[in-house]
């Protein structure tokens, strides 16, 4: 399941102007070293309208600080030469906010984004993408992905859990691929594996949820796909038979059934 929206930006501007050299400061109230540089605790007002509130080291935001944009962003916490540095939470412009760890200025190693959609990441950052292990929970389906990351794309080891079933396999570029199982909340199983499938041909599925049942043995195949195929065991139950065609339009399924 892709999670590219657009209510993740990478860097936003916002982040690019509050990082760099020493700020062209239009007011400033605070501490200085004997050399004259700001240094200690003190408030800077930008020419463009943003303002600094927090620590200086040598003319460098360093320390604890908050920085506020004119257009309504925030950062609060650790700075480290003029660049987010430790911990510190990030309020953006559309209503997202990232709260976790940075370094040189970019989401790095551990922390919670929270999209404006409603949608969490929690876990491992690498250079401001979503990449080692994490937990994406979408929350308009009230499903969840709890696996591995690579620069930002649901990749490796995975599980998709939804509110009555779950995968566990292998994912893609977010997408699940090769062997893997779907368990059940009605306490079965189905294993099998994910393949390409460029063409999907209809079938006409109205004999196998009627209220007259179909008689199904282990050779039964019913096809769904051009190389997709559903072998069942001995079950005639529609529950079931529901889910299973619900979810495998492009699954090779090998299901076994208690």
């Amino acid at each position: 399941m892709k999670t590219s929206h657009p209510y993740f930006p990478v860097m936003c501007q916002e982040e690019r102007k509050a990082s760099g050299c020493q700020d062209l400061i239009k007011e400033y109230d605070g501490e200085r070293n004997s050399e004259g540089e700001r240094h200690g605790r003190g408030k800077a007002r930008l020419p463009n309208g943003d303002m600094y509130d927090g620590e200086y080291e040598h003319g460098f935001r360093s320390g604890q600080g908050t920085y506020r944009f004119r257009n309504g962003a925030c950062y609060t916490g650790e700075y480290l030469q003029n660049k987010k540095h430790g911990q510190g939470i990030f309020f953006y412009p559309d209503g997202s906010k990232y709260e976790g760890d940075w370094v040189n200025d970019q989401r790095h190693g551990y922390g919670e984004y929270t999209y404006a959609n409603g949608d969490t990441y929690t876990g491992e950052w690498f250079n401001n993408n979503r990449h080692g292990q994490g937990t994406y929970v979408y929350k308009d389906m009230g499903s969840k992905y709890v696996g591995g990351w690579v620069n930002g794309n649901q990749e490796g080891e995975a599980e998709l859990i939804h509110l009555n079933h779950r995968f566990k396999g292998k994912f893609l570029n977010g997408n699940p691929i090769g062997r893997g199982k779907y368990i059940f909340d009605i306490g079965c199983e189905q294993h099998g594996e994910y393949i390409q499938s460029e063409q999907v041909k209809e079938i006409s599925l109205l004999p196998l949820l009627s209220d007259t049942l179909v008689p199904i043995t282990h050779s039964f195949k019913i096809l769904l796909c051009s190389n997709c195929f559903l072998r069942q065991g001995q079950n005639n139950n529609k529950k079931i038979l529901s889910l299973v065609i619900e979810i495998c339009k492009t699954w090779r399924l090998f299901c076994f059934f208690g």
